[in-house]
């Protein structure tokens, strides 16, 4: 179950689940993109393993989110609450991969200039 949740989460990039499950698949979630950053042959093979012989998941694991994670240091995915489940009233949440891209800098607004500074500049 955990594999085939980890594949989902890979691919789709985003999956609703139980809060439990969720935070059991994010180690593994993280743990397949750590492999894809580390990119040789052990670690392609320990991930392939895992995975259940899933070729095309683990191409996309070492082609497109180690490029896009490879400034990150872990924390590749997040989780979101999204209510409780209608019949067993479990917390259900949006487990998803984490954008890395980075906005541009917000300019900040300038500090107010403090009272010795407004004498200086009066003078």
């Amino acid at each position: 179950m955990l594999a085939t949740l980890t594949k989902q989460v890979i691919t789709n990039e985003s999956i609703t689940t139980t809060d439990t499950r969720a935070k059991e698949v994010r180690k593994f979630v993280d743990k397949m993109i750590t492999y894809g950053k580390k990119g040789d042959l052990v670690s392609r093979r320990k991930a392939l393993a895992f995975l259940h012989n899933d070729k095309v998941v683990v191409e996309k694991i070492f082609n497109d989110l180690a490029k896009r994670y490879e400034n990150r240091n872990g924390g590749y995915t997040q989780i979101l609450k999204v209510g409780e489940r209608r019949g067993d009233a479990s917390l259900m949440v949006l487990l998803k991969l984490v954008d890395e891209t980075k906005p541009e800098e917000e300019k900040k607004p300038a500090k107010k200039a403090s009272k010795k500074e407004k004498k200086e500049e009066t003078k």
